[in-house]
């Protein structure tokens, strides 16, 4: 089974960056879409930025300007540079293989970003 480890959260002061890492055991990974997810408290998980295989970003209204994705093909990561952060950025962050926009795998333990106030 392929594995997804996020790691790279922590607790932050609003206004504050933090950057996020997943490490994919995927094989083919370059050939595939990644994503970003989050899930906060007594919410849904939603998808809040995506990077193809070529490279394209894509990113939810909620983080555009803020938040940048990027992946690095040789060391199978993804990241997740995330600037000016507020207090409803708090949530558990995942990372996940994209096919056809759909997760392809089972969620990994994702990473705690808590923004404070």
């Amino acid at each position: 089974q392929v594995q997804l480890v996020e790691s790279g959260g922590g607790l932050v002061q609003a206004g504050g960056s933090l950057t996020l890492s997943c490490v994919v055991s995927e094989r083919l990974f370059s050939n595939y879409d990644m994503g970003w997810y989050r899930q906060a408290p007594r919410k849904t998980r939603e998808l809040v930025a995506e990077i193809t295989r070529d490279f394209t970003s894509n990113y939810a209204n909620s983080v555009k300007g803020r938040f940048t994705i990027s992946r690095d093909n040789a060391k199978n990561t993804v990241t997740l540079q995330m600037n000016s952060l507020k207090t409803d950025d708090t949530a558990v962050y995942y990372c996940m293989v994209l096919a056809h926009g759909s997760p392809l795998y089972a969620w990994g333990k994702g990473t705690l970003v808590n923004v404070s106030s």
